[in-house]
């Protein structure tokens, strides 16, 4: 598990890295040549996306969430308890139950490429698919621990 993190780290770096150079080079062509390249907008846009979708599928746990924990805080350890399995439970069928449509749209969308690149629009969204089955198995995870009595100490920071 340790390695697939490690991996799934490094390609998202990898992919910040290449959306980080394509804005140099269009910023260099733009106003440096007054030369702008079609390619680098659209490059930047599929990155953007992939960085986003990749970053919160695997590389953004969910203690790193931005969170409103007022109620959270002020509940019991058995109310926390459910609060955890109610919204796992809601998170996981809805991203579940997104699964099969999704997977059309994004397998129907392999019949249309990007305007100047020329890429299938599949493979520009197919990282939604990886956040939809990583939201799927993260709520899973999360009703085990709530079933168990885990991850329910406060989200309050300690001293």
């Amino acid at each position: 598990m340790h390695r697939l993190n490690r991996l799934a780290q490094g390609l998202g770096g990898v992919l910040f890295l290449a959306l980080f150079l394509t804005f140099l080079i269009q910023i260099a062509a733009r106003f440096g040549f007054q030369r702008p390249l079609p390619w680098t907008d659209e490059l930047a846009v599929v990155l953007y996306l992939w960085v986003i979708l990749w970053a919160s599928a695997f590389m953004v746990r969910e203690r790193e969430h931005v969170v409103f924990d007022l109620l959270w805080n002020a509940a019991s350890l058995p109310v926390r308890r459910v609060m955890k399995l109610l919204g796992h439970l809601l998170l996981g069928s809805l991203a579940l139950m997104a699964l099969p449509g999704s997977w059309d749209y994004v397998r129907f969308m392999a019949r249309e490429g990007t305007p100047v690149l020329g890429w299938s629009f599949q493979w520009v969204f197919m990282p939604f698919m990886f956040l939809l089955l990583a939201v799927v198995m993260r709520s899973a995870w999360g009703i085990w621990q709530a079933l168990r009595g885990e991850g329910l100490a406060s989200a309050e920071p300690g001293p």
